[in-house]
């Protein structure tokens, strides 16, 4: 086990929905010199401490094929893809998949998929610092470079390594996952494999969900808040390594709201 200070936070490489960045300092700081994310996403906790060993699990093709692109691409790389002209998808863009898929996750935010086709907001171009872009492009770039160390898993959950480490589990969840398009097989199964991890372990879930025994976090707005979404009322199970108190623990990481 090890102490850490808070380090470089990195922003979203990409915005995926359900994504965990903008409440992730309202989680547990990590304890421990490893995160394993088992439903790495877009891996919204582990981009708030980039000194870390991270590993990434993700058992969604399109969403693994974007890490490793993203773990082995350089700076200049990123920097000479190309930008979207009025009118084109992303399949017109002379790039390999990976980058098209990196791309396609920008076209349209807070998808499960990469889209094809640039949103009515990224076609007004008013949101340029939103959607695919310079500044987008820019920002991947100036990044990419800082998460190299990171190691990915393409896999079911089962196949992270059986490690002390600091655990942040963010499965879909059991009543509102229903748009991803990997789904868990069995939540009973995954609560045994919870209970079983060594380390610091965190498991996400909507209030309600009885698969472990949650407790009452936090509300967040969804992506779509600002025109009439839902709001997410966020809970969390933890094995106690640090503090038995979640709420205790969520206050003591020294980290305001996003």
């Amino acid at each position: 086990m090890h102490q850490h200070e808070a380090t470089k936070t990195l922003r979203p490489f990409w915005a995926y929905y359900g994504g965990k960045w903008r409440a992730a300092p309202r989680y547990p700081a990590p304890i421990y010199s490893t995160i394993i994310e088992p439903f790495a996403g877009a891996a919204g906790y582990s981009l708030r401490y980039t000194d870390r060993n991270v590993i990434l699990v993700e058992r969604n093709p399109k969403v693994a094929a974007t890490w490793r692109y993203l773990l082995r691409v350089s700076a200049s790389e990123v920097r000479a893809l190309p930008l979207m002209q009025p009118g084109q998808t992303v399949d017109d863009l002379a790039v390999c998949d990976e980058a098209r898929w990196l791309i396609g996750w920008w076209v349209n935010k807070g998808a499960t998929s990469p889209c094809k086709s640039p949103s009515a907001w990224m076609r007004q171009g008013s949101h340029a610092s939103s959607f695919w872009g310079e500044q987008i492009r820019e920002r991947i770039a100036s990044q990419v470079e800082s998460i190299h160390h990171w190691r990915l898993i393409e896999g079911d959950y089962t196949e992270a390594p059986d490690i002390e480490a600091t655990w942040f589990i963010d499965p879909p969840y059991i009543n509102a996952g229903k748009h991803y398009p990997t789904k868990v097989d069995s939540y009973y199964s995954l609560s045994d494999w919870c209970r079983t991890r060594k380390g610091q372990v965190m498991v996400c879930e909507n209030e309600g969900a009885e698969w472990l025994p949650f407790k009452p976090l936090f509300s967040i707005k969804g992506n779509e808040s600002r025109r009439g979404g839902k709001v997410s009322r966020e809970a969390l199970w933890t094995n106690g390594r640090k503090d038995n108190d979640t709420h205790g623990a969520v206050d003591a990481s020294g980290a305001g709201a996003p």
